[in-house]
């Protein structure tokens, strides 16, 4: 089964009305490749660079006793 639709702000959109079931799997193909420009995606060390290490003053043991800081839990 394929329905026709575009893309309108960042969500495709159908053509013609469709109902389908909340959860239903669908696959999106582009009809036309050459308006399509892929771009690699970013790494979550690449996402987040920029706040990597910005936390100053903290414990030296702030990574292994995350729990005991936040929640009060006794120390490793």
């Amino acid at each position: 089964m394929s329905f026709l639709g575009h893309v309108k702000n960042g969500v495709v959109v159908f053509d013609e009305p469709v109902t389908l079931p909340e959860g239903t799997a669908v696959q999106v193909e582009v009809a036309n490749s050459a308006t399509v420009k892929v771009r690699p995606a970013n790494s979550l060390l690449d996402h987040y660079r920029s706040v990597l290490g910005a936390a100053k003053g903290l414990p030296a043991d702030a990574a292994s006793n995350v729990d005991h800081y936040l929640y009060d839990e006794p120390q490793k």
